[in-house]
């Protein structure tokens, strides 16, 4: 994981008018949101079984994730990479019903970043990209 440490600490905004802004440049709300807080994932980089993903996370200061004018507060973003396995899952059930799982836990969900400086950069100006929709 590689923390950076850019312009959106701290800066407010509303929940529903940031995700609609920001899902234009690729962001999704990542899948382990609750009503207090989230995270907003943005793919820098994918190839094969390896993806590099910006994470933004935000905590609500008023009202709760599920509703439009929430409002929220960004807190310090990062980048982390994802191995998952892209082959076929073979275990005994999947070879007797010929199924794929989709849905496989990555096999490294922290994985080691190399040329962190890259990754960095690359992070911290997609979260530039962010502050300036927002502005």
């Amino acid at each position: 994981m590689l923390e950076l440490h850019t312009g959106i600490e701290g800066l407010q905004a509303h929940f529903g008018p940031t995700m609609d802004l920001i899902s234009d440049l690729g962001y999704k709300l990542g899948g382990g949101w609750d009503y207090d807080g989230g995270c907003f994932d943005s793919v820098l980089w994918r190839e094969g079984g390896e993806t590099i993903y910006l994470r933004i996370p935000f905590h609500v200061s008023h009202g709760e994730l599920d509703q439009y004018h929430t409002s929220i507060v960004f807190r310090t973003p990062y980048v982390i990479k994802h191995v998952v396995n892209i082959g076929l899952d073979r275990d005994a059930s999947s070879l007797t019903t010929a199924t794929f799982n989709q849905f496989q836990d990555p096999i490294d969900k922290d994985a080691e970043i190399r040329d962190k400086s890259r990754w960095e950069e690359a992070g911290e100006q997609a979260v530039e990209e962010v502050i300036t929709l927002l502005q």
